[in-house]
């Protein structure tokens, strides 16, 4: 019986992961398109992503700086704490939080939500595919 349940364990994560792997890579393949490219791997950047990540903005709308690691930390293997809120903020690496980066709804709606927080604006398709791809390497 053990032998079963390890079989039917392993079998579920190593499906869990390729269906978050197909949400991520669908996403990305959307971005890349929007920006009239053909493959999304040749188009972004974790460096590039690791850079946004980092960046502070201020717009009208805050009164002191934001950047993504306001909240999420450099560290996206560490728990976040939301700085206005201070509640905290799940790691967002893919390799120990394996909840992140699997629903294409919750992705786009997050992406939405704290680009506006954070830069003042939406992200262009090009921010959010380096963003993701960075995201993706943690």
């Amino acid at each position: 019986m053990k032998p079963l349940i390890i079989a039917i364990l392993l079998y579920s994560s190593v499906y869990y992961s390729l269906a978050n792997a197909d949400a991520l890579e669908q996403l990305l393949n959307e971005f890349a398109a929007t920006e009239h490219s053909v493959v999304a791997a040749d188009l972004f950047s974790a460096d590039k992503g690791k850079a946004l990540w980092t960046k502070s903005f201020v717009n009208n709308k805050q009164s002191q700086a934001r950047s993504c690691a306001s909240c999420h930390t450099e560290n996206l293997k560490a728990v976040g704490k939301h700085v206005k809120t201070r509640k905290p903020i799940e790691p967002l690496a893919p390799s120990v939080n394996n909840e992140r980066l699997t629903d294409i709804k919750s992705i786009n709606k997050w992406l939405l939500r704290n680009c506006k927080w954070t830069m003042g604006r939406e992200c262009t398709a090009m921010e959010k595919g380096h963003l993701l791809t960075y995201i993706k390497t943690q």
